[in-house]
């Protein structure tokens, strides 16, 4: 069964690259597909450039979009660590 989950977060600080690798780094360890989506861009959360291309900037509003059968656990453990990556 699949299932989606959606979160959104506010970032504390610039999505660069050390954030951009360590949620490349958590996502890597489930099995769902997931998307972040800034305005209207969006990206795979598995690539680090994809992330960075977002230009996604400290107060901004991103959507943590998961879906697979751990969806809800991957969309929780990336809006943990945006929430936390200054």
């Amino acid at each position: 069964m699949s299932v989606s989950s959606e979160r959104s977060v506010v970032l504390p600080g610039d999505l660069h690259a050390r954030p951009a690798g360590a949620l490349v780094r958590v996502v890597a360890g489930f099995r769902s597909t997931v998307e972040v989506i800034f305005g209207e861009k969006r990206a795979n959360a598995r690539s680090v450039l994809a992330i960075m291309g977002l230009n996604a900037t400290a107060g901004s509003t991103v959507l943590v979009r998961a879906a697979g059968d751990d969806a809800a656990e991957a969309a929780t453990a990336v809006v943990l660590l945006l929430s936390s990556t200054g």
